[in-house]
């Protein structure tokens, strides 16, 4: 996929994709060893991301198998088709050099079969990209049914056989870390953790994204998210959903975040309704509105460590 690392961070630039070194080469690594790569954090942290950005860098397709539970083999890898089967019967069973022998043998083939996104990832010409999103959502059953794909690049089919890859694709498998994934998933792949992204990370990622916004509130919204996650909200703002805000603020030609904006904001930014009733607090929003100018001005962690030292100060007495 990538003839270099320097290539690759390139291409991830090009995609306006903020990483890091060690993430860098382990993507790097991940392609040119064949190896999956798990990406394991908190929603919203922006593992998802990383299949797309590298699917786009690589100038290539993307499967996806949004996995959920109850997710079976015929929502991952197909199932026939048989309507299409039925057709095919009542069209050249009546024929007289049809055989049942030669009808049983064309109705199990790959003509018939509905495939489903991880069959379409091993039959892919070019190398594509195979998201596996949400893997700690699916039982302990079904992610040992992927050891065979990930292991030798292959899927068995009953009545069909052993389908091998045309091309191996670059596989992510994110989890919210719903439940532990299993050790022989985790052997076979490169490990990378996610966190919410640094006040600074996320102030380069909205430059980078949302370029035609005023440039004084990408700072702000970065202090914002960091505020807004430290508030121990039941959903906290993901990376995407900063990315939307600041669209929104964009298109309400609004330069500062303030507390007067708390009304407007609520719909984008609380998606529960406790989360809703907190912010709805006066002094909560106005508090969260505070921590965001400390952070954006750069004096964030010194100021909220005293003003945490002070309200500790007054609950002890």
């Amino acid at each position: 996929m990538f003839s270099s690392i320097q290539e690759l961070s390139e291409k991830l630039e090009a995609a306006k994709y903020v990483t890091d070194p060690v993430t860098l080469k382990v993507i790097y690594l991940a392609a040119q060893m064949q190896k999956p790569v798990l990406a394991e954090g908190p929603p919203g942290s922006g593992k998802t991301e990383l299949a797309k950005v590298v699917a786009l860098a690589a100038d290539t397709t993307i499967e996806r198998l949004q996995c959920y539970e109850g997710l079976n083999e015929e929502k991952a890898i197909g199932k026939f088709d048989e309507s299409l089967q039925r057709l095919y019967l009542n069209t050249q069973g009546s024929t007289a050099s049809a055989s049942w022998a030669s009808l049983r043998r064309d109705l199990h083939t790959l003509e018939f079969f509905q495939e489903g996104p991880l069959l379409r990832a091993l039959l892919c010409e070019k190398p594509c990209v195979l998201l596996i999103d949400e893997i700690d959502k699916v039982s302990e059953e079904f992610e040992a049914e992927l050891l065979e794909i990930l292991s030798d690049w292959q899927l068995s089919i009953p009545k069909i056989g052993t389908i091998k890859a045309k091309s191996k694709p670059f596989v992510v498998l994110t989890s919210n870390e719903v439940r532990r994934i299993g050790d022989p998933l985790r052997r076979r792949s490169l490990y990378l953790r996610f966190e919410h992204p640094t006040i600074e990370r996320e102030t380069q990622i909205l430059e980078k994204r949302t370029a035609d916004t005023h440039a004084e509130l990408h700072g702000q919204l970065a202090g914002f998210a960091h505020a807004l996650r430290g508030y121990t909200l039941e959903k906290a703002p993901s990376i995407a959903e900063m990315l939307d805000l600041a669209e929104a603020l964009k298109v309400l030609g609004v330069r500062e975040i303030s507390a007067d904006l708390r009304d407007v904001l609520l719909p984008l930014i609380a998606k529960t309704q406790n989360d809703r009733k907190r912010l709805l607090l006066r002094d909560g929003f106005e508090s969260l509105v505070y921590d965001t100018q400390q952070y954006s001005r750069g004096g964030g962690l010194a100021a909220l460590e005293q003003k945490e030292l002070v309200c500790t100060e007054r609950r002890r007495y």
